[in-house]
């Protein structure tokens, strides 16, 4: 897979907006000690600097630092004191804004992921085996199932690079569909903002 890695030039060339739709279709890729998995990337939001719900609205912290960084470079979060989100930075360095993937469709790796998906919070070790089955189309429908079922953990991945490192994303690989634009899901300001993007149809998009 790492052949048909995307460039930096992929995330430098489209702004925020722009970047969020043209990732539908990618494919989100993570080679892992536990194994490789994957998926397609149905569903995103972009959060922009001029946006009240964008973390770098107000001032600039260590938390949201690697916002600031070149595009391409990775920005997990944690939500609710438990819950992580996966974004990428998507402006030029010194401008915070980014774009979360909230739904992957599972490609590669589907039973280490429902493995993951067992984990305990705290207790980061991998069950011998599930001890429940997980629908397919929920393994990564959802900003926190996602990052829980791909292995990503902000204290070893935040502020990586989608170029330089372990999780990278590769050219897309599915292209006929068309695209819905509604505004976001779950925010109190900028409620009203069209920066959300899926795939019209896909079963595997969060609920909203």
């Amino acid at each position: 897979m790492q052949e048909s890695k995307l460039p930096l030039s992929f995330y430098q060339s489209n702004d925020t907006l722009a970047l969020a739709e043209k990732l539908l279709g990618c494919e989100l890729v993570h080679e892992s000690p536990e194994g490789i998995t994957s998926g397609i990337i149905v569903e995103t939001e972009a959060y922009l600097r001029d946006d009240p719900a964008c973390h770098a609205f107000n001032r600039r912290t260590p938390r949201t630092e690697p916002m600031y960084g070149e595009p391409g470079t990775i920005y997990v979060y944690l939500i609710y004191g438990m819950y992580q989100c996966f974004n990428i930075v998507s402006n030029v360095v010194g401008v915070g804004e980014a774009v979360l993937i909230r739904a992957l469709q599972p490609t590669a790796g589907l039973d280490l992921m429902q493995l993951r998906r067992q984990v305990v919070p705290k207790t980061p070790v991998l069950p011998a085996k599930p001890q429940k089955e997980f629908a397919v189309k929920e393994l990564c429908r959802g900003p926190g199932k996602l990052v829980k079922a791909m292995g990503i953990d902000r204290t070893l991945h935040n502020n990586l690079t989608l170029t330089d490192g372990p999780i990278y994303l590769t050219a897309p690989a599915v292209a006929d569909f068309e695209v819905t634009v509604t505004t976001r899901i779950g925010i109190n300001v900028g409620a009203t903002l069209p920066y959300r993007f899926f795939i019209k149809n896909n079963p595997f998009v969060s609920k909203g």
